[in-house]
Parts: C-alpha cells; sequence; structure tokens
C-alpha cells in the first residue's frame, strides 16, 4: 500500500486510533509526502479492539514509527468509554447535558494533542495530524475549528520549537467534510475501509468482535458510506438503523 504514495520530504505526528477516519488522515498525510510518526492512545477505552486496528493501518499506510502510548483514563471516568456507564443507542448526540453524549472522554483532545506535541518536539515533526471533523460528529467541544486554532496557538507558546520560531501546525483535513466524504476519501485513497474500527461497544462473537451498529460511531459510519454509494465492510452484530 505504501508503494503508491510519494517520497516522505518531512515528519508528521498522526493521532491513529484505528478508526476511519485516523485512518483517512493517517493516508493524506503519506499522500502529502509526509513520513509518519504514529501515536495511538491506549486509555483503556471500553472498544479496546481499535488498538489492533491501529497497529493494521500503520502497517497498510507503511508508518515511520508507531508507538501506542498506555494511558489510564478509567482512573478518571466521567465517559461511557471509561467507565461503567451505558453505550447510548438511541441517536447521535442524543444523550448527556447540552447535547454533549456520554461517550464524550473529558478533555480527550487536549490530552492526546499534547502528547503528540511532545512527541512531535523530540522527534522534529512540526505537523499533528488528527482526524476531527466537525460536521457528522456526536456533538464533542473538542473536535471544533476553534479548539484547533487555541491549540495550536497554545504549542507554539509551550514548547523550546515554538519560542524559536519552528513553528507547529495542527493539520485537519477532515474538519469540514462529512461522513459520505471521508468514505468516498477513503475509496479515492484506495484504503482497505474493512480493517478500521469505529464502534464504541463492541459485540464478541464466536467469530470475533463485532461493530454494534445501534452506537454514535456506527450509525455515523453506516450512514457515511450509505449517503457515499458505497458498500460498507463493516461486520455489526445489528443492522444500524436506516
Amino acid at each position: 500500500m505504501s508503494s503508491q504514495f510519494s517520497q516522505p520530504a518531512e515528519k508528521a505526528v498522526v493521532l491513529l486510533s484505528g478508526g476511519l477516519d485516523s485512518m483517512v488522515v493517517a493516508a493524506l498525510a503519506r499522500e502529502a509526502g509526509r513520513s509518519v510518526c504514529a501515536l495511538t492512545i491506549d486509555y483503556n477505552q471500553r472498544h479496546r479492539v481499535e488498538l489492533d486496528a491501529a497497529a493494521r493501518v500503520a502497517a497498510m499506510i507503511g508508518v515511520e514509527r508507531h508507538i501506542v502510548l498506555p494511558l489510564d483514563l478509567t482512573r478518571f471516568g466521567g465517559s461511557a468509554l471509561t467507565a461503567d456507564i451505558d453505550v447510548p443507542k438511541d441517536g447521535v448526540g442524543s444523550d448527556g447535558a447540552g447535547g454533549i453524549p456520554v461517550t464524550y472522554v473529558p478533555a480527550r483532545n487536549t490530552i492526546f494533542l499534547s502528547l503528540a506535541l511532545g512527541f512531535a518536539e523530540s522527534c522534529g515533526a512540526r505537523s499533528i495530524w488528527i482526524g476531527v471533523n466537525a460536521l457528522d460528529y456526536s456533538g464533542y467541544p473538542d473536535c471544533r475549528p476553534e479548539f484547533v486554532r487555541a491549540f495550536q496557538d497554545l504549542a507554539n507558546l509551550a514548547t523550546k520549537a515554538g519560542v524559536e520560531g519552528d513553528r507547529f501546525r495542527v493539520e485537519t483535513p477532515l474538519l469540514h467534510m462529512t461522513k459520505a466524504d471521508i468514505a468516498s476519501e477513503a475509496a479515492r485513497l484506495g484504503l482497505d475501509a474493512a480493517i478500521s474500527w469505529s464502534c464504541y461497544d463492541p459485540v464478541p462473537t464466536p467469530e470475533g468482535a463485532k461493530a454494534c451498529g445501534t452506537c454514535d460511531a456506527c450509525r455515523l459510519r453506516a450512514k457515511g458510506f450509505a449517503e457515499a454509494g458505497l458498500p460498507d465492510p463493516t461486520l455489526y452484530a445489528g443492522a444500524p438503523p436506516a
């Protein structure tokens, strides 16, 4: 897979969860000529099967380096992904105060970007790529353009490289895409979307974990493939609502 991409010119750190969005972002970074250093955070999340997906994606993309960093956010809790709280199954963004669902992990993207920033400064990368999306998403506050701009400003205030003028950029190529756009981009890049993982609440089966089909992440993924007119390669335990 990696042979289709141009020769890398500079390093980039990509936050690689193993989901469809981060897979597309990693491929876009490679297409742009970057040598990818992938960072996956093992935060003891409910959907830990995505860690295996991240390893598959890293191998497919052909990353220079892949770090899986342990960070047990279950010690904090506060989310259906890190505590004993049911994952909502009744529609995108339908649960949680202010429309923010209980699958929101407190300050997750701030924490992850901070770790990616440390990795980037230490390995000589000056761009951090993340698959945040402000259109078809669950309403998380740390997926908004104003958050990304603020973090980039912080990165250049808080680092030796930044204050010396060797500035960091936070690249968000999916920010204004729909899920259909992202599914189409995966197809354009020739990616095998079947190896990515999106489901928040995996269902164990004798054949291995399957996506539940009804959590926010499954609904958004299925919607994206359907609206793009592409076959959804995901193995669902139950068919996502139409």
